[in-house]
């Protein structure tokens, strides 16, 4: 099998509901996915937009959403899963906000993706705490299994 992210709330390249934006409830879509190979002790999850602040003209990549320690028993998570509903022993990171937990998509301008990364790990990451994305990537720098991925766009006025 080969490790895989899906969402009923959206499929591969296509528009991202409003209701998971800035402009609707700013809640997280399910993510469902299946195909962690044999080894696999940990998930986990990076949302990001590489396309802001603008996709003509891409100056940096805005984080939505770090999730690491994601067990592996874990085979998804619910739309608009709170910090509190999450697995137990699930680690949270800062987004750039500069806050933990989910915040939708909010293009200034034009069309951007969204990258839903998961990444399959072989081992469970100790000594984080709130990380940034640089700091988790660095962390499970070498602990890759496999990864996938999950891309949905969004425009405002899309709703």
């Amino acid at each position: 099998m080969t490790l895989r992210i899906t969402s009923q709330a959206f499929a591969e390249g296509q528009s991202i509901p409003c209701r998971f934006t800035c402009e609707g409830d700013d809640v997280s879509p399910d993510l469902a996915w299946s195909g962690a190979p044999a080894g696999t002790r940990s998930f986990v999850l990076i949302v990001d937009d590489p396309d802001a602040p603008d996709p003509a003209a891409p100056k940096m990549v805005w984080d939505h959403w770090l999730l690491y320690n994601l067990p592996a028993d874990c085979a998804g998570l619910p739309a608009g899963v709170a910090s509190d509903d999450l697995p137990p022993g699930t680690g949270e990171g800062v987004n750039s906000w500069g806050r933990t937990g989910y915040g939708g998509p909010c293009p200034p301008v034009g069309r951007h993706r969204y990258f839903h990364r998961l990444y399959a790990l072989d081992t469970v990451v100790d000594g984080l705490d709130h990380p940034t994305k640089d700091r988790l990537l660095l962390a499970i720098d070498g602990h890759i299994l496999a990864r996938t991925e999950l891309v949905g766009t969004y425009q405002k006025g899309d709703g």
